[in-house]
């Protein structure tokens, strides 16, 4: 195999990360170490990355299977150009909060974070660059963690270098709380913790699943209301892996009320009214909101909190749940 070769051009903008392997990842393969040491950026950009030569494991040129050891010392240079490339876009920005280091999003369930397949413009991270040019610096126009299209609530985004590094830092060390408010399919009998590692699903590419060899993922949950078929949930993440809550609520045999991918079948309670069958087969997106955002400022490290109420569209669904004829 060719030693990869360095990068053709370095800039004093690019993103330098230096760190040691911890012991957790010993025997790794570089690329899923790399993933999980530095989730603010994508596996395809680091996979990228290891093949351009832009990652260096214990001072030489990394190799796209190279496997990492504890204590190993890897440094990345991310180059500017792997950045922010999105179009900034006008439009309005439901914000809930903003300083020279942070923004915090209240986001509607319907809204694109940022641009993808499918998805080129019209998302929150256009908006964001439009609204805050120097986001364009950072990696994912500073968005620190995601939320999915049809999931509603809060997320914060780093307005600075210095932020967006302690953001992820806290994320890392599990010290940003999010909390979340669930409508599910079932009736658990009692709160619990969910701990199952997640992957990429063998045959749908596009969806994830519980398997043995996938990333650590812990999801703690309480039912706040009990319902004949359904109930109403706190969820609060420990991890944040793509799709998590989706996954392991359905993994338990308690999806979210209308998750087009892991959903499954409409459950409907015992005589349920007409107008209740018609609430749940038409609610057309996760009954998931991000309620509850807790972090401390990546300044000055002061504790602070955001609460989000539920969108109109839940607490419809919950009315309508907790109707006679719903019983």
């Amino acid at each position: 195999m060719a030693t990869p070769k360095p990068p053709a051009m370095q800039s004093d903008q690019d993103d330098v990360r230096r760190a040691l392997i911890p012991g957790g990842l010993d025997g790794v393969r570089l690329d899923r170490a790399l993933a999980i040491m530095f989730p603010d950026f994508s596996r395809t950009l680091l996979k990228g990355l290891i093949e351009a030569g832009g990652v260096r494991l214990n001072d030489a040129l990394a190799r796209p299977r190279a496997r990492v050891h504890a204590g190993d010392s890897v440094h990345l240079r991310v180059p500017s150009q792997t950045k922010s490339e999105w179009e900034a876009q006008p439009a309005t920005l439901p914000i809930v909060y903003e300083d020279r280091d942070i923004i915090v999003i209240d986001k509607p369930a319907g809204l694109v974070v940022h641009p993808g397949a499918g998805n080129p413009a019209g998302t929150l991270a256009n908006a964001l660059l439009h609204h805050a040019p120097e986001l364009r610096q950072l990696p994912r126009a500073g968005i620190v963690h995601r939320l999915d299209k049809d999931t509603s609530g809060l997320l914060v985004v780093a307005r600075s270098p210095r932020a967006h590094t302690r953001l992820i830092s806290q994320l890392q060390k599990r010290r940003i709380t999010r909390e979340y408010e669930a409508v599910v399919q079932g009736v658990p009998t009692a709160g619990g913790t969910i701990d199952q590692p997640l992957g990429r699903h063998r045959r749908r590419r596009t969806h994830m699943a519980v398997v043995g060899d996938g990333r650590p993922a812990v999801t703690h949950y309480r039912v706040l209301r009990r319902f004949a078929a359904h109930a109403h949930l706190r969820v609060k993440l420990e991890t944040g892996r793509t799709h998590q809550i989706r996954v392991h609520l359905a993994h338990i045999g308690h999806p979210l009320v209308g998750d087009p991918a892991y959903g499954g079948r409409v459950r409907l309670p015992p005589s349920a009214s007409a107008e209740l069958i018609k609430a749940l087969r038409g609610f057309k997106r996760q009954a998931l909101h991000a309620t509850r955002l807790v972090l401390q400022h990546p300044a000055d490290g002061r504790r602070m909190v955001w609460n989000s109420p539920l969108p109109a569209d839940m607490r419809q669904l919950l009315r309508m749940l907790l109707s006679p004829a719903s019983k």
